[in-house]
């Protein structure tokens, strides 16, 4: 009997070492997510102001899965699904897709990352975090995120590198194949950017090329009345930018410009929109921030010569409670030049005059 104890447990012990590399594998799931509720009045939509409950304004709303295993190495295996949801109704986010916000698989190693799946491209990964969207949310986006610094074009089919950080420095390529058979090209993205952190600095470079908008990344959906009018002609859609921010003290500052083109946006002619912004923070205690920005948006329609402006002033007052929920405070106003209808990002109609403005009270909860 005794034999037979130890034989089986030499067995035991050999298949264990056998298997070791399998089974002593590191792996992790994580369950996360971000709830932001509140009240917004509007002074202007389609004539009458307005009081609404909106969810997703300083972060949208979402639970994910992050998850990640050791595969020896140096080597990882990573993916993470992501879901957008208005706990205003509990409704699905991102035109009804499960994992609207992103979903994706890929490896990571000490050459960097290679990920597969629907993702961000760099004008929201590596400049937006700079801009005061980044900061404080989608009110304070470029004349209704025309630039797509607040994400809202996420890109499907998407193949996406990047670099490992190297004396701080990090660059990505992302390209998205559009699908379509006998054109390569149509509804295909490409995306190359690059980031550098050095203690209290930190800069991004950006530029993206989007083949057929209107269908490739904004479900042939109308977004916003200061470039929708332009979407459904537009041959491409191209995107630069470029931004910084500095951090002295309690204080932090942005500064960031990008340049939009709309390809035969209107009538066989291109429209481009240029923005400029600069932004202040201010940490009055660690649980208290106050900050404020200014963006200047100048547009040129080619065809018709019409140049209309756009110039938005945001304030923020963010308390937290915790390390996990804060309440918050937020001011917005978009003034448009002559001639055109204001709407400022995530607001559900437009003004029916040049202006519109802004207040809002909420809560966010992250676990």
């Amino acid at each position: 009997m005794n034999k037979t104890r130890t034989f089986a447990a030499a067995a035991l012990a050999c298949a264990g070492a056998a298997v070791t590399p399998h089974a002593f594998a590191q792996s992790s799931v994580t369950l996360y997510g971000i709830i932001d509720e509140g009240i917004t009045y509007t002074t202007n939509q389609n004539g009458h102001s307005n009081w609404q409950m909106q969810s997703g304004v300083t972060q949208g709303s979402r639970w994910g899965l992050r998850g990640a295993e050791d595969l020896g190495g140096g080597m990882r295996a990573i993916f993470v699904l992501e879901n957008g949801f208005d706990p205003s109704t509990g409704a699905l986010g991102q035109n009804g897709r499960l994992f609207g916000r992103t979903a994706y698989v890929g490896l990571d190693s000490r050459f960097g990352t290679v990920t597969l799946g629907r993702q961000y491209e760099f004008m929201t990964e590596y400049l937006g975090p700079l801009s005061a969207q980044g900061q404080w949310g989608i009110y304070f986006a470029h004349a209704g995120d025309v630039d797509n610094l607040n994400g809202t074009a996420r890109i499907n089919n998407a193949a996406k590198y990047q670099s490992p950080i190297l004396g701080g420095f990090r660059f990505g390529v992302l390209y998205s194949f559009g699908g379509q058979p006998g054109s390569f090209s149509t509804n295909s993205v490409v995306s190359v950017g690059g980031n550098y952190s050095n203690g209290a600095f930190n800069a991004a470079a950006v530029y993206t090329h989007i083949d057929n908008p209107y269908a490739a990344v904004y479900d042939s959906l109308p977004k916003n009345a200061l470039y929708t009018r332009y979407l459904p002609s537009a041959t491409s859609q191209e995107i630069y930018g470029l931004g910084g921010t500095y951090a002295l003290g309690a204080f932090r500052f942005g500064l960031n410009a990008t340049r939009t083109v709309f390809h035969a946006g209107l009538d066989g002619g291109n429209v481009s929109f240029n923005n400029y912004e600069g932004w202040l923070a201010y940490a009055i205690s660690p649980a208290l921030q106050v900050g404020g920005g200014y963006t200047l948006s100048d547009v040129n329609e080619h065809a018709t010569g019409f140049k209309p402006r756009y110039q938005q002033a945001n304030l923020m007052v963010d308390y937290f409670l915790s390390k996990r929920t804060d309440v918050y405070a937020m001011a917005a106003c978009l003034t448009g030049s002559s001639g055109t209808h204001a709407q400022m990002d995530y607001v559900t109609a437009a003004s029916s005059s040049n202006r519109q403005a802004l207040v809002r009270v909420g809560i966010r909860h992250k676990f």
